[in-house]
Order: structure tokens, then C-alpha cells, then sequence
């Protein structure tokens, strides 16, 4: 998030001050000498007494619409400038230059309090400085409201407070105007925890208006997450946000199709066969589910979220022929060999990220189904270390 360069413009120069002095009104005279002294309480007393004197005193308002820039009163700024030229448009040009300054300078408000929220020690003093920095970029829109790089500065701002309502507004500006890869994949964000929360809450109530609710927040999330797909289809995070958001409706298989369509039509895409692969796994296809991982390693030898999931599918699949055993009383060693074919690829992951404890989790369940008690026990140690 940056600051802009603001145009420093001095509309009231000198010369504005005192021209026509013979024939201004006293107030205006006078409100004008106090604005040259910075006097800005007094100079809006006069100038509020001649219009009052003057209802159609286009120059008092203009000069209400400056003095009250000066004060940050930025909505009466705006309505004393918008009444000034539905008067007369005598002063349109000095009016859109101090509009455009006074957005400035309110836009790099909201940036320098971003920065200095970011740069906070402590979670309350951090909000404190996001809030003003939402009110800033706020009031920047009111002045600008085309502005796409201030609605996308009031969207993450707004997302650092978890104001995620809130955020809805300006991530949906940011997609309207400028297509923004942000605002599509933040957005669909949105909507899926939303509705994985009146999923969840579904599930307590039994209530069919909570059903009908959540299944519309999906249908929004994918609404949003398909349309970004299609302008942004190698966006790792677009594709997982939709095949999340597809699983969440209970639309597997629209997902899967959805997907084996994009490995179709670019098989060199590693993120199409990755998500193909998580919707295959959630749906128990193993050997189909490998097959995809094993695309997206051999375009990405080091792609750490295929060889996890490639852990992942021999971990599930040994767990499901270990439970059909179980189930049918019998034993053999067949879900040794999947838990010996997983545990190449967790290790080769750990070389790549020692940092994750659920990776570490994974992998001392591995060395336990294998009888492998120390490695087990290491590797839960490690986990317990990272939470």
C-alpha cells in the first residue's frame, strides 16, 4: 500500500484574495482575509452570514466548500461545493482542483495509518490505527468515488479488521471496475466462510430457511470464483477457493467435471491437476486422485501442495483398507504397502517445510502404522513443538 503524490495547490492565491475587493460583498471581504490568515472557524461565521444574507452567493459557498476542506468536514465540503456550482459554475476548475488535493491528502492519511498499524506491538493499538485508516480512505471515496486503488485499500483494511461485511462493498467495486484478481479471490473468501458458518449452524437448528441460506452464500461464492477463473484460470488461489466452494454445496460433481475440463484443455496447467486431484480424493478415487498429483509434480518437481496431497491419498487409502478389514475380520498387509508408498513424499515435503506441525502430524502416523516408534515419536514431538 502506497502513498500518492499529492499536487499541492494553493487555490486562494493572493491575487484571488483581494481581486474584485470593491465590489465583494463585506462578508465575503472579510471572510477572506481570515482564510488568509488560516482563521478558518471565523472566516465560515462570516461567510455563513452572507448566505444567509445571499442564498445565491455561488463564491460564499465556494468558499464554505474550501474552509470546511481545511476542517476535514469533508461531507459539508461536498454539499457546499455541489450548491455553489448548481448556482453558478464560475469556480468549477479551483473546486475540482481542491477536491482532487483534499482526496489526496486523505488517501495518504489512510495509507500512513495503515503502515502504522502494521507496525504496531500491540492487537488494540494495531485496530486502532486500521480504523483510522478506514475512515480515511472512506472519506477519499466520497470525494472520488472512482476511484479503484482507494476502494481496494478500504477492502484490505477492512479484511485486517476482519470487518468482512463491511469489505464486501469495495472487493465488489475492484471486480466491477478493474477486474481485480484480489477482489475475486477475497470475495469468493467471503462468501464460502460465510456460508460454511450457516452451514455449520444448519446443522444445529435443522432449520430449512438455514439451508436455503447457506446453499445461496455457495452459489455466490462460486458465482464470483468462476468468474475470476475465467479471466485469471492459472490462479492457484481462485481454483482452490472454487473447488472448495463446489465441495461445500455438495457439488462434487460439477467440480470434478469442472475441472478435469481445465486439465483437458491445459494439461501443462500444475494448479488444474492439483485441484482436479483434491475433489478426486474427497471423493475417495485414489488411483485417479494420484494420477493427478503425479501430473503436477512432474511439471513442478518442488510443488509442495502436490507432493503433500500424494502423501495424503496413500495415508487415506491404507486408513481405508485397514477399516475394510476391520470390518470383514480379516488382516493382511496391503495397507502397509500404501503407507510405505506415502511416506517418500511426506519426507521429500519435510526437506522442503519443516515448519508446518500438521505435516509432521501426518508423517509420525506414517512411522507409527509402520512399526517405526522412534521416527514416530520424533516426528510428534516436532509437531507438539510448532503449535
Amino acid at each position: 500500500m502506497k502513498s500518492i503524490k499529492t499536487v499541492i495547490t494553493t487555490i486562494l492565491f493572493t491575487a484571488f484574495l483581494f481581486s474584485s475587493l470593491a465590489i465583494a460583498s463585506p462578508w465575503i471581504t472579510a471572510a477572506k482575509m481570515r482564510i488568509k490568515s488560516q482563521e478558518w472557524n471565523k472566516a465560515l461565521e462570516l461567510l455563513e452570514k452572507e448566505i444567509t444574507n445571499d442564498p445565491q452567493s455561488h463564491e460564499g459557498y465556494f468558499l464554505i466548500g474550501f474552509v470546511y476542506a481545511r476542517l476535514n468536514r469533508i461531507d459539508e465540503m461536498l454539499n457546499a461545493y455541489k450548491k455553489s456550482l448548481a448556482i453558478d459554475e464560475e469556480y468549477k476548475e479551483e473546486i475540482e482542483q481542491d477536491m482532487i488535493n483534499t482526496w489526496a491528502l486523505e488517501f495518504n492519511k489512510g495509507v500512513n495509518n495503515f503502515q502504522k498499524a502494521n507496525n504496531m506491538t500491540t492487537t488494540d493499538s494495531a485496530m486502532a490505527y486500521y480504523d483510522k485508516s478506514a475512515e480515511s480512505f472512506r472519506m477519499a471515496i466520497k470525494i472520488k468515488p472512482d476511484s479503484t486503488s482507494t476502494h481496494r485499500n478500504l477492502a484490505f483494511v477492512l479484511l485486517n479488521l476482519q470487518k468482512y461485511d463491511e469489505a464486501i462493498e469495495p472487493l465488489q467495486v475492484i471486480i466491477d471496475k478493474d477486474q481485480s484478481k484480489d477482489g475475486y479471490k477475497f470475495l469468493g473468501n467471503i462468501y464460502y466462510i460465510k456460508a460454511k458458518n450457516l452451514k455449520t449452524q444448519f446443522a444445529t437448528t435443522k432449520n430449512p430457511e438455514d439451508s436455503v441460506a447457506y446453499m445461496e452464500m455457495f452459489d455466490k461464492a462460486i458465482a464470483v470464483l468462476e468468474a475470476g477463473k475465467k479471466i485469471y484460470p492459472a490462479d492457484s488461489n481462485i481454483l482452490l477457493e472454487l473447488s472448495n466452494s463446489y465441495i461445500g454445496a455438495n457439488k462434487t460433481d460439477v467440480a470434478i467435471n469442472a475441472f478435469k475440463e481445465g486439465v483437458e484443455k491445459d494439461p501443462t496447467n500444475k494448479y488444474y491437476h492439483y485441484n482436479y486431484g483434491v475433489l478426486l480424493l474427497g471423493a475417495k478415487k485414489y488411483q485417479e486422485a494420484i494420477d493427478q498429483f503425479k501430473a503436477a509434480e512432474s511439471i513442478d518437481p518442488d510443488y509442495e501442495n502436490a507432493l503433500y496431497n500424494l502423501g495424503v491419498v496413500y495415508v487415506q487409502w491404507g486408513d481405508a483398507i485397514m477399516k475394510e478389514e476391520q470390518d470383514k475380520e480379516v488382516k493382511t498387509d496391503l495397507y502397509k504397502a500404501k503407507y510405505e508408498a506415502a511416506l517418500p513424499y511426506l519426507e521429500r515435503v519435510i526437506q522442503l517445510n519443516d515448519k508446518d506441525a500438521s505435516i509432521w502430524e501426518t508423517l509420525g502416523k506414517v512411522y507409527t502404522r509402520l512399526g517405526k516408534t522412534n521416527d514416530a515419536v520424533n516426528a510428534f514431538k516436532k509437531s507438539d513443538e510448532l503449535r
